[in-house]
């Protein structure tokens, strides 16, 4: 990283501040001294320009479509690699050699039990709540279970902490889709693959043997990839906002999870599901195109356009070819959300109004259609997310603790309430 000089003139008062230079993307001002040489904070809602650390993880060019994790393209991960082997990148920084991964899923795989004592845990649940509302509440209880693994300032720890959450998060997962659908929970198996073990402790039941496809479970690992980071998002920036404080990283997961419940972030792919659902076939989408354009109608179309990337999604192409494949093995020919999806799509591809606001579509528009082809019900959508980012966060989490300038975060405000007043007795008001 280079360091320049830049200059800021507001009014009478002049600043200079560094010019610093990443390996790629934009150049940031550094204001970190801006308030102690203006008396000025620099006001930016949603942080959209704002850098709020330094990390090597993860890189996006939303203007060119670009995804790279360490300098890898989404594309050849998803499609040449598996999820622990992505996982494996994100923590430590390069792609494993064969004795690593060997090693590596060697642990994971042995950590994807969890304590007994949680499994009545889950009970303390009313049988119909939402799968986020338990993911929350069991992955921030894991603390209470693992002890020896939440000093933030032991290395050691930090990396049993971290192959426990990659490992266990399916496992709590499963658990909550089991008892969502009031079936007994199924433990973890010791000779499947990452997805394959997690499909089995969705779908498999005691009364008859449960057969892995290896599409599907191919799938479900290309999903998990497509999902594993996205540099600083809203439930990212969470976890480190939360790790920032040195709470431990059970509670800083089960944070950024709370936040990924939300319909903005994580639940995207359901809302673009049930909106395919409400167009319900290729002869209204007319309808609903004009109504997207109006802006007088507060319908909009989910799962196109994003906030960062502002040219197609990179992984909306795997993604897309992941659904087709679904759909084959699972002889799924004439399905109508399908159609409708890839109907939206061709027009969006093509309609002027679509490509001028760069409304491209996203993963959230395929993904949703995939999983629920899986047999996912809609409410276990953002759970499937949140195991998949887990290692995200986790590496985010990681690179934070271990960044010697890391501070506590504390966002400055505009502050637009009344100004100083003195207090008067109720008699008097």
């Amino acid at each position: 990283m280079t360091e320049q000089s830049s200059r800021i003139i507001v009014g009478e008062t002049e600043a200079d501040l560094e010019l610093r230079s990443g390996t790629i993307g934009p150049d940031v001002v550094d204001v970190t001294s801006l308030y102690k040489k203006t008396g000025l904070f620099t006001y930016d809602p949603g942080f959209s320009s704002t850098a709020s650390c330094e990390s090597k993880i993860t890189y996006i060019d939303g203007d060119e479509g670009v995804l790279l994790h360490r300098g890898y393209p989404i594309d050849q991960l998803a499609e040449r690699g598996d999820f622990l082997e992505t996982c494996y990148l994100l923590l430590y920084g390069e792609l494993p050699t064969a004795r690593e991964k060997e090693d590596f899923v060697y642990r994971v795989t042995r950590h994807t039990m969890i304590h007994e004592q949680m499994s009545r845990f889950y009970t303390g649940f009313r049988r119909d709540a939402h799968p986020m509302a338990v993911m929350v509440g069991s992955v921030g209880a894991l603390s209470a279970f693992y002890h020896d693994s939440t000093d933030i300032a032991d290395p050691h720890q930090r990396m049993v902490a971290s192959l426990r959450m990659i490992a266990k998060m399916p496992t709590i997962a499963a658990m909550a889709y089991k008892y969502h659908i009031g079936q007994p929970f199924v433990y973890p198996r010791n000779d499947l693959a990452y997805a394959e073990n997690f499909l089995h402790m969705c779908f498999a039941v005691p009364c008859e043997p449960y057969r892995i496809n290896p599409v599907l479970a191919r799938a479900m690992d290309r999903i998990f990839i497509l999902h594993a980071d996205h540099e600083q998002n809203a439930s990212t920036s969470t976890v480190r906002l939360a790790g920032s404080s040195g709470a431990n990283p059970f509670a800083c997961v089960a944070a950024g999870i709370a936040c990924l419940w939300g319909p903005a972030h994580g639940g995207a792919n359901e809302a673009a599901l049930n909106m395919l659902t409400e167009i319900g076939t290729a002869d209204r989408i007319p309808e609903f195109i004009a109504r997207a354009k109006d802006k007088n109608d507060p319908f909009r179309l989910m799962g196109f356009g994003h906030r960062v990337y502002k040219n197609y999604d990179p992984r909306a192409k795997i993604m897309q070819q992941t659904c087709h494949e679904v759909l084959d093995e699972l002889g799924i020919k004439d399905d109508p959300l399908l159609e409708v999806a890839m109907e939206l799509e061709r027009i969006a591809l093509t309609d002027e109004y679509f490509i001028e606001k760069k409304l491209y579509p996203n993963v959230d528009f395929y993904s949703g259609i995939t999983l629920k082809a899986l047999g996912f019900p809609t409410a276990m959508f953002t759970v499937l997310f949140a195991v998949a980012r887990t290692v995200g966060w986790i590496a985010q989490w990681k690179e934070m603790i271990e960044d010697p300038n890391q501070r506590i975060g504390r966002p400055r405000q505009l502050y637009t309430g009344a100004p100083l007043r003195d207090y008067v007795p109720v008699d008097g008001r």
